[in-house]
């Protein structure tokens, strides 16, 4: 079995290199993509000449053979003081805004380097909003972003993440339904999430979330612990998660999130990439000993 995803890891890791650093290193790796977070020190959204560094990163990503998915959960880059806020979801019309047109310009910069995916997120649910009122306030700032992702050509991959309104796989159904099943809106999914929270095992998480996928996140997690952990210390057998993965035929990147390791991030991307590329070995014997 010859998976039809490529491996990547998260700039959000490499936050301590620059961008052009961290690129040639995954390469060189053997990485196949990247998942670039857009903050203020890789591709700042909010700095001048957007499109002009955006062309300029289009053509790294070209020479180094990477493909790329935009994320933009960076923690502070709108509001230095108050952790990703606002959010699609805040009681500010004005606030929301800023997000919505951060998340607009991040839709033409995924267009400009023909990335696989945009990703997203909702957002925690303010104190005093009820919930019904939270849900019709993502919708609705939802609407403007999935025309622009509709426009550009690009998937717009919402992330379930735990602790916001938009926590579980079941909370991506919610949305998707509530918009009429927008063939632009797709799901990001994150594996070690999938661990943490949702009632079934990962492997049956993969399977169900295949129609849908447009963006994989990945990395060890424990039971009921939002913790983001380097492989093998946690509780994940990823040998069937990756099998599952494949069997759905997903073809986008599957990518290594550890946030909050960039002090170690030269040496976790390597020793993440021996540990899926072994794990993906395993998977091929596995399925090999299978077939009569």
């Amino acid at each position: 079995m010859s998976p039809g995803f490529r491996l990547a890891y998260g700039t959000n890791g490499l936050t301590d290199l620059r961008l052009d650093d961290a690129l040639a290193l995954l390469a060189d790796l053997g990485y196949r993509g990247v998942a670039l977070t857009l903050d203020h020190m890789h591709l700042d959204p909010l700095a001048p000449d957007l499109a002009r560094r955006t062309e300029a990163v289009a053509a790294r990503l070209d020479r180094l053979g990477l493909a790329v998915a935009v994320e933009t959960g960076a923690r502070y880059v709108l509001d230095p003081r108050r952790k990703h806020s606002p959010s699609l979801l805040d009681p500010d019309p004005e606030a929301r805004g800023r997000r919505i047109a951060m998340l607009t310009d991040a839709v033409r910069v995924a267009a400009d380097l023909g990335a696989t995916a945009l990703h997203c997120f909702s957002g925690h649910r303010p104190e005093e909003t009820p919930e019904e009122v939270a849900w019709s306030r993502l919708a609705d700032s939802f609407a403007p972003l999935l025309d622009a992702a509709s426009g550009a050509g690009v998937p717009l991959a919402v992330e379930p993440e735990p602790g916001h309104l938009l926590g579980d796989l079941a909370g991506f159904h919610r949305l998707r339904r509530r918009l009429d099943s927008p063939e632009a809106l797709r799901l990001t999914l994150d594996i070690g999430h999938c661990r943490c929270l949702e009632p079934a095992p990962v492997a049956d998480c993969v399977t169900e979330a295949g129609p849908w996928l447009a963006h994989v996140q990945i990395e060890d997690m424990r039971r009921g612990v939002h913790e983001h952990l380097p492989f093998g210390t946690g509780e994940i057998d990823f040998p069937p998660v990756l099998a599952a993965l494949a069997g759905t035929g997903y073809t986008g990147l599957v990518s290594v999130e550890l946030p909050r390791h960039s002090h170690a991030g030269p040496q976790l991307a390597a020793e993440s990439i021996q540990f899926l590329e072994a794990a993906l070995t395993d998977t091929r014997m596995s399925s090999r000993s299978e077939v009569p």
